[in-house]
């Protein structure tokens, strides 16, 4: 089945390399973040990280995703009244994490960049939450995110794997980033992966890794605390996470204390009412010193059921905020590559290298 499948994703691609099928380009930069299996890279902080950065030279900024697993269809512009269900938990966190920013959602993401353009003529750049696959749209820079601990070059096609096409996609690159790195990454082991991925030339190679921020309250209404709770060892944990790989976050809790309930639903998981009563119930048999801990993509979700949380439930619900760390001093390297192409030409020069020790 593997090779069926990928029989058909290179026919596909093919038809585009040789533009039997066109790729429209867009007269403002293009900032794709994907990558070539499914389930989690990291693809939402590496965005805001892009949000973050490009904001801070007083650009406007929009992001466009499909919505994954919302409620919805077609073109929408989200608002502060949207939720989860509506536009899907990512772009509600963009949102929620970042004033300022437009927010929409579309499957076709060609009528969506229209739609922004009409809505939003002011908009400087636009970021492509998970389009590396939408072929329809030629993004000027394509950001490949590869999972440390299963990289692209170790895995197969789906079935079989998680590749969503083969490992040569990985050409249409001009960024490609290794996430969820070990903080004390080596520079031989940067060098041995760099040999592995076999990468182009002109394309640059990045390492990042995981930074947890501290607990901050989902219903900060009902807390009354200014300070975010110190975790400790006496401290007894529930995770809740519905998320493709919750490990790093549980072994960072873990380090903090060893007293951890976790509940794990599968990646994007919509909450029902039996859910619910489970979660509440967990955490009710904990003893006393004992907080609820969810990523936030899960608290977008489960912020829709207020009603039938109680306030108890409630006032010790914390997010575990996540920031991305470029690795080896890479980021103003990186950095200065993002902002050229946005202040340039909406075309990624082939010629484009990294200045880092690693990649360079």
């Amino acid at each position: 089945m593997s090779l069926v499948y990928g029989v058909g994703t290179k026919f596909r691609n093919m038809l585009y390399d040789q533009q039997w099928i066109a790729s429209k380009n867009y007269p403002l930069p293009v900032i794709c973040v994907g990558n070539l299996a499914v389930g989690g890279t990291g693809k939402t902080p590496h965005t805001e990280y892009l949000i973050e950065l490009l904001q801070s030279k007083g650009l406007q900024v929009a992001t466009l995703s499909r919505g994954y697993k919302r409620h919805t269809k077609g073109y929408l512009m989200a608002t502060p009244q949207s939720t989860a269900q509506a536009i899907g938990d990512e772009p509600w966190q963009l949102l929620h994490n970042h004033s300022g920013i437009t927010v929409a959602v579309d499957e076709d993401r060609c009528h969506g960049i229209e739609q922004l353009m009409l809505v939003e003529p002011k908009v400087d750049a636009i970021i492509l939450d998970d389009a590396f696959q939408h072929r329809a749209v030629k993004a000027g820079l394509n950001i490949l995110l590869t999972d440390y601990h299963r990289l692209y070059s170790r895995d197969m096609l789906l079935p079989a794997g998680r590749l969503r096409e083969s490992q040569a996609g990985a050409k249409r690159a001009h960024i490609v980033v290794v996430t969820k790195c070990p903080a004390n990454l080596t520079e031989a082991e940067a060098r041995d992966i760099k040999a592995e991925l076999h990468l182009l030339p002109h394309q640059q190679l990045y390492f990042s890794t995981i930074a947890y921020g501290a607990p901050q309250p989902v219903f900060a209404e009902l807390n009354n605390s200014h300070h975010a709770p110190s975790i400790d060892a006496s401290c007894h944990l529930l995770a809740v996470t519905g998320i493709a790989h919750p490990e790093p976050m549980i072994d960072y809790l873990h380090s903090l204390t060893p007293n951890i309930e976790h509940i794990s639903y599968a990646d994007h998981h919509d909450f029902t009412a039996d859910d619910l009563q489970h979660i509440q119930q967990t955490f009710a048999q904990l003893p006393e010193k004992k907080l609820i801990i969810t990523t936030q993509k899960d608290a977008a979700r489960l912020q829709t059921f207020s009603a039938q949380l109680d306030n108890t439930f409630k006032q010790h619900l914390y997010t575990l905020p996540i920031k991305i760390k470029l690795l080896f001093g890479q980021e103003g390297a990186f950095n200065q590559s993002i902002l050229k192409f946005v202040d340039g030409r909406n075309v990624m020069p082939n010629s484009a290298k990294s200045r880092s020790s690693i990649t360079s």
